[in-house]
């Protein structure tokens, strides 16, 4: 079996301000979308990167609703949802030509979301062999590119 394990996400969970507010409402509600990672924004969602990827091109579907519970969005939220993930998928497949993907949800802190009230889809691209040792022995990331070349690359797929 094998296990991801990822400790260095502890310093982005914990280092949350107490009355900073929903991440995702801040961007949401944002007026830059590049200072943000905001790649688009559709009628009920949108994709924003994760400034602690656990790979280039690791990226989030969030409704524009702060909402902790998928079942209690509406028919035509979790629908643009699952329509965006394929277009996400479409253009990190363009951009990274990854070997697989991980798309999912964790719900709610005990599931392990790092960001528990207010839900949003993974798509994280895969390689085979990607799990990085630096990661585990020394706690830290080792990506190829920056978030805003990141940023440039993928958002010319939802312009």
């Amino acid at each position: 079996m094998d296990h991801l394990w990822s400790p260095w996400r502890y310093k982005y969970i914990a280092s949350a301000a107490p009355n900073a507010g929903c991440v995702f409402c801040r961007a949401r509600d944002g007026k830059d979308d590049r200072e943000s990672f905001v790649v688009w924004r559709g009628a009920q969602t949108f994709i924003i990167l994760n400034i602690f990827p656990y790979t280039s091109g690791h990226l989030m579907i969030v409704p524009f609703e702060h909402e902790a519970s998928l079942a209690a969005l509406d028919e035509a939220t979790t629908t643009e949802m699952m329509e965006t993930a394929k277009r996400a998928q479409i253009a990190i497949v363009a951009e990274y030509r990854p070997d697989g993907f991980n798309i999912g949800m964790n719900l709610g802190a005990a599931a392990g979301a790092g960001i528990a009230e207010h839900l949003h889809l993974h798509v994280v691209p895969r390689w085979t062999g990607d799990a990085n040792f630096v990661s585990i022995i020394g706690e830290t990331r080792v990506l190829p590119e920056d978030l805003v070349v990141t940023y440039e690359k993928l958002k010319k797929h939802f312009v």
